[in-house]
């Protein structure tokens, strides 16, 4: 596509305010609560994560699509991003092995997307003013796009996971391997599966409405609780076989979304951020070990530090240093612990890996 012949697009927030940019791919519409991610890299990852359904993702870095597209880095079987937002779109690629351009894999997948947009200042003003919803379009009557943002749900109290989840059981790893792994899917990443494999797992991924009783007949040595989009507060299905797990006392490990259901499981309330987490930069503080991690993070809510903290049955694990937001979680006397980042990253680093070693050391202790 040449530069000179790509239609004028526009980025509407919520508030009314307007941002002019260029067209990629498709003419339409698309909408969804604006956020944006840090990475200087991994975008593909990114726009594959489930945990990003119904999300505008805002992209920090200058170039995007500038290393094009790989079959193997997918973190989901299709984007799940409603729409992208960046500055400078590569329409040409260079990677000895990527297979395809950034725009013909948006095209084959129907995603809306729109670039030349200053997102510096789309970011300043977000920061400032806090998440909202927003639209990008090619579409003119910008009254009209104001009646349609206006029908576009808030995230708070949307459910989601529904929409992201395996519609049916399915098994990952090698069937002789050590441990058995119940995994509830709420929008689970290829690698955190990819992570359970590597340490001896075979795992078998439950849909987000399975119940107790339908993980528990696969006779799992250890249950996990996955990342995914939206609201954890209407997850009751969730929340129900998180308590079946943990009065039992079974092994149970929980990211992000999971994370914030084990909390509600407890009684501990979860909250919208005003800004969410999102990077693969983010300083965390292991209260345990002393130590600090640089982590993957990609949330809107968060666990409610304060009732943690007076929780006579929870001690906080970690806290991110940037705004002393909690960041992970046990429970003194069962076996039980999560964290609200992305230990399996992809993208990110991989100081946190050591996190799926610390559930496989929990489930041989629970063993014995």
């Amino acid at each position: 596509m040449k530069y000179t012949q790509r239609k004028k697009a526009i980025l509407l927030l919520a508030d009314g305010t307007i941002f002019e940019g260029k067209l990629i791919g498709r003419e339409g519409t698309a909408y969804g609560e604006i956020c944006y991610n840090t990475g200087m890299t991994g975008y593909q990852e990114i726009f594959t994560d489930p945990s990003y359904f119904g999300q505008l993702m805002l992209a920090t870095n200058a170039h995007i699509g500038n290393y094009g597209i790989n079959v193997d880095e997918i973190e989901s079987e299709s984007i799940k991003i409603a729409g992208l937002i960046c500055k400078n779109f590569s329409f040409n690629y260079s990677r000895v092995n990527a297979q395809d351009s950034l725009e013909n894999y948006f095209d084959k997948q129907n995603l809306m997307a729109i670039s030349d947009i200053d997102t510096r200042a789309v970011v300043r003003y977000i920061r400032d003013k806090g998440a909202m919803n927003a639209i990008i379009s090619t579409e003119t009557d910008i009254d009209a796009l104001k009646e349609k943002l206006k029908a576009v749900p808030d995230m708070k109290g949307l459910e989601l996971a529904s929409k992201v989840s395996a519609k049916e059981s399915y098994y990952f790893g090698d069937e002789k391997a050590t441990f058995r792994i119940s995994a509830l899917d709420l929008g689970i990443k290829k690698n955190i599966l990819r992570n359970l494999a590597k340490r001896d797992c075979y795992i078998k991924v439950f849909p987000f409405n399975a119940t107790f009783d339908e993980m528990n007949s696969f006779n799992p040595d250890g249950f996990f609780l996955s990342n995914g989009p939206g609201d954890p507060e209407p997850l009751v299905e969730a929340q129900q076989v998180a308590k079946e797990i943990i009065t039992r006392n079974l092994p149970l490990f929980g990211i992000c979304l999971g994370h914030q259901v084990i909390a509600l499981t407890n009684g501990i309330a979860t909250y919208k951020m005003h800004n969410g987490h999102r990077g693969i930069n983010h300083p965390v503080k292991n209260l345990i070990s002393g130590k600090g991690e640089i982590t993957s993070q990609n949330h809107g809510f968060v666990v409610n530090k304060e009732e943690v903290e007076k929780h006579p049955d929870f001690e906080i694990t970690h806290v991110h240093l940037n705004d002393d937001t909690l960041a992970g979680m046990r429970m003194k006397n069962k076996n039980c612990f999560s964290v609200q980042y992305h230990p399996e990253a992809s993208p990110g680093p991989h100081d946190s890996s050591y996190l799926f070693d610390q559930f496989i050391e929990n489930i041989k202790a629970s063993k014995k």
